[in-house]
């Protein structure tokens, strides 16, 4: 009896089949997906260059571009974006990785051997720079150049917790602070002619604000890797901007027809005569007193500033508000005084006539009182309220001061006034900022003396207005 070999199987036969259909069916889902994707990226890469077309636009607008105030707007923006990036990567190696009394005495140590000699000397860098040509250009340059050198160092410093961490963050900041000195003595510079000065300004500072919100989303991913990267990715921002800021105007770094403001005397209630130096230098003026009344009150939210820059760093990371973790805590008074910033100067764009002497005195009174209520019911919604306070309040109060230099101070003139003006608003900062790393780490206590500090200085501000007026009277 013979067998036959049996036939094979028929789900053996069957498998082949089902595997090629199977196989297929993925390169199909695989090519779909390769399409979804390739249309995403297109587009992602026309809404792109839409809002860069737009944006651009935006800049070259009442004659910006002709007069080439438009690149310096798309410079501070990649100043803004560069900026951005290192707060991203720093805020959880700087304050929150080292301990906190090595770092308030480290902060404290660089921030006097740095940031306070800077802003003594910084009066003596406009009138140095204005004696060579290019000046201006280049010093803008070497601020972001700069900075881009400080990020690669602290790209293997956060890594390797080198002691250089320290003085390489605090240099990215002293340089941030001389980019702003220099880049406001610019603005007058490239103005064109159906553009007032608040509004130029207005739009530089919301050009910031652009590029501060796009870069931050990168710099997050890019800090996914490692803090380093987002670094990294701040070190090519520099380096773009460095290449700008010397391909700006020429006009950036022409003085002619400039003078220089000195400061005016107490005996003295007027703004005095112009007094024309012999052998031919630039000429002086004194400053007005409602430019001087503008700029003392100015100096109020931006001491305000520094200080809750450094001592709410460590603050909430010594002492957090129970159910919420430091770094959000941080971040939530950080971009509450972003959103306050940007409403500022959407208020100063929108509307048609703001008083500065109003504004300038309500700005340092409404940070005063929202320290003390702070202070008195401290929380996270009365911490998010004082940070979108002092973000409101300092930039109005400047927008506000610039309106003033802009109204009382000769055209020949407001390069120097602004260069003056933003170096004595730089020492206010560090001033703040010393103030709050020697604070001791108690929420009530210590905004409380900022309360305290800010009523003392707005009663000075207004006495002293008061008694400039009765002279003037007399």
């Amino acid at each position: 009896m013979t067998t036959s070999a049996p036939g094979p199987d028929p789900h053996e036969r069957a498998a082949p089949g089902v595997g090629r259909r199977l196989a297929d069916a993925g390169a199909g889902a695989a090519r779909a997906s390769g399409r979804a994707a390739r249309a995403a990226a297109r587009a992602a890469g026309r809404a792109g260059r839409f809002t860069a077309g737009q944006a651009r636009r935006a800049a070259r607008a009442e004659g910006a571009g002709d007069s080439g105030l438009s690149r310096l707007i798309e410079l501070h923006a990649f100043n803004a974006a560069g900026d951005a990036a290192v707060a991203i990567s720093l805020a959880g190696t700087l304050f929150f990785q080292v301990p906190t009394g090595e770092a308030r005495g480290q902060v404290a140590l660089f921030l006097g051997l740095t940031m306070l000699p800077f802003a003594i000397v910084a009066p003596l860098i406009g009138p140095f720079l204005d004696r060579f040509s290019h000046g201006r250009r280049w010093a803008i340059g070497t601020t972001m150049a700069v900075r881009g050198f400080l990020c690669w160092v602290l790209a293997t410093a956060v890594v390797t917790e080198s002691a250089w961490m320290f003085p390489a963050a605090l240099g990215v900041l002293v340089a941030s602070k001389a980019y702003g000195v220099t880049r406001a003595a610019s603005v007058p510079r490239l103005l064109p002619r159906d553009l007032t000065l608040v509004k130029a300004n207005a739009r530089l500072s919301l050009a910031g604000v652009v590029g501060a919100g796009v870069s931050a989303p990168l710099a997050g991913l890019a800090s996914w890797a490692g803090p380093e990267w987002s670094l990294r990715y701040a070190f090519a921002v520099f380096v773009v901007a460095t290449i700008w800021a010397i391909r700006l105007p020429a006009r950036v770094d022409s003085s002619t027809g400039e003078g220089t403001l000195v400061l005016l005397a107490d005996s003295d209630p007027g703004p005095g005569p112009e007094v024309v130096t012999p052998g031919g230098r630039r000429p002086r003026l004194r400053i007005p007193p409602a430019v001087a009344f503008a700029l003392r009150a100015n100096c109020g939210p931006r001491w305000l500033s520094g200080f809750l820059t450094m001592f709410m760093a460590f603050l909430l990371r010594e002492n957090p508000i129970e159910g919420w973790r430091p770094e959000v805590l941080l971040g939530l008074v950080i971009g509450a005084a972003g959103l306050g910033n940007t409403l500022g100067i959407a208020v100063a764009s929108l509307t048609r006539r703001i008083d500065p002497r109003t504004t300038v005195v309500a700005a340092l009174l409404a940070d005063c009182l929202l320290a003390l209520l702070t202070a008195a019911f401290y929380g996270v919604v009365t911490l998010a309220l004082l940070g979108l306070t002092a973000g409101l309040a300092q930039s109005l109060a400047k927008l506000s001061l610039d309106s003033t230099i802009q109204r009382d101070v000769p055209e020949r003139m407001q390069s120097s006034a602004f260069a003056r003006s933003d170096t004595s608003l730089q020492l206010a900062w560090v001033v703040g900022g010393f103030v709050g790393i020697a604070m001791p780490l108690m929420p009530r206590l210590g905004l409380g003396v900022a309360a305290a500090v800010l009523g003392a200085w707005a009663l000075y501000v207004l006495v002293d207005r008061l008694s400039v007026r009765s002279r003037t009277a007399r």
